[in-house]
């Protein structure tokens, strides 16, 4: 088969921006984030683990909840109230010092991350059938996800290479082909000269993660980022990112290959006083203005408008051009919701339905990818 170097370039416009929220996520399995405390303080293997202890006993000893009416509390307010002591460089008391604050708000980000992970070792027929719509209606599309969740991508496989790449729009180590990264997967960075068939036309399309991914360990050193497509484990024992070698038998803890120093998980967590201050985030939240300017329609799915998430409306706010149609597509639309949504865009259009509705009704998916 003939092959050629081809540039991937993108038009100066975009037909169709979507923003997903949980809701794309939940019906494959993946917990709301209002499930998140009720599974760990209930969760055996998480209650058996030693982070797991630790970080239920500071729950224990520092919030009030009960089981039976199932009356928990939020978890915007546990890191809150984390960040508090954390902020003020204070310690809670004898038994919590602030370093150990710090450990333990380190130790429930790994705890969110093992349990989302729980639910994305699958094959999503939705995504897939999204991607689908994108191949048959408009490539020309991007995509904004507050998810964590490697579901999105992993539905992208059957379109790698014949329909296009993944851009997650931050610069990755795997690109480098380096001694050092060969242990690792290698990566073809879509905006750079790709080599693809003669006779194929690919394309690139954006996913920015603006929360983070599983799939991404973050180098604290370096201020590098890894991306393991298919490892997102976490050893709750250790509390490290850990890959398993079937040739020792044994898990190992991931460390830069650059400088040595272990991996963090990249996630934002949901909280007021979210850090937004790494580069990584901020280049994705610059990212996300670009496409939001360039965008000739906006299509929220399954995305509440968290109260947490204050940048995500920032952006919208600053970057939301007045002639750019707004389409929310949601089961749910309290007149609650509704006004979060014109308060960002007046001529917000609100559709009724689920994600899993929505790529199944072929009149909606022909209504939404058309500009």
């Amino acid at each position: 088969m003939e092959t050629t170097t081809k540039y991937l370039e993108y038009p100066a416009e975009r037909d169709v921006l979507f923003v997903f929220g949980a809701g794309t996520s939940h019906p494959d399995g993946v917990p709301l984030q209002r499930d998140i405390l009720p599974i760990i303080l209930t969760d055996s293997e998480i209650a058996n683990s030693e982070i797991g202890k630790i970080v239920v006993q500071f729950l224990k000893d520092n919030f009030v909840y009960d089981e039976e009416s199932k009356e928990y509390p939020n978890l915007e307010s546990v890191f809150l109230y984390l960040d508090y002591f954390i902020r003020q460089n204070e310690s809670l008391n004898k038994k919590y010092l602030n370093s150990t604050i710090h450990e333990i708000k380190e130790y429930l980000i790994k705890l969110i991350h093992h349990i989302v992970n729980l639910h994305t070792d699958q094959k999503s027929t939705i995504y897939h059938k999204f991607w689908d719509a994108v191949e048959k209606y408009n490539s020309n599309v991007s995509i904004i996800t507050l998810n964590y969740d490697t579901l999105l991508e992993q539905a992208f496989e059957h379109m790698f290479k014949r329909v296009g790449f993944i851009d997650y729009s931050i610069h990755l180590m795997n690109y480098e082909k380096t001694k050092e990264l060969s242990f690792f997967n290698y990566w073809i960075n879509p905006r750079e000269p790709i080599i693809a068939d003669a006779n194929s036309t690919p394309v690139p399309f954006k996913i920015i993660k603006l929360h983070g991914s599983l799939n991404w360990k973050y180098c604290n050193c370096c201020n590098q980022t890894l991306l393991t497509p298919w490892d997102r484990a976490i050893d709750l024992n250790k509390g490290k990112l850990t890959w398993f070698s079937e040739r020792a038998n044994d898990n190992f803890e991931y460390t830069c290959p650059i400088d040595g120093t272990g991996f963090e998980t990249l996630i934002l967590t949901p909280s007021f006083t979210q850090n937004l201050n790494r580069q990584v985030f901020t280049q994705l939240l610059s990212e996300a203005g670009r496409e939001i300017r360039a965008a000739k329609k906006i299509v929220f799915v399954g995305y509440s408008l968290s109260n947490a998430d204050v940048h995500v409306r920032a952006i919208f706010k600053k970057h939301l051009q007045t002639d750019t149609q707004v389409i929310v597509i949601n089961p749910k639309l309290p007149k609650s919701l509704e006004l979060k949504y014109q308060s960002i865009a007046s001529n917000a259009e609100f559709i009724n339905s689920s994600f899993e509705d929505f790529v199944e009704n072929e009149d909606l998916i022909k209504k939404i990818f058309t500009v």
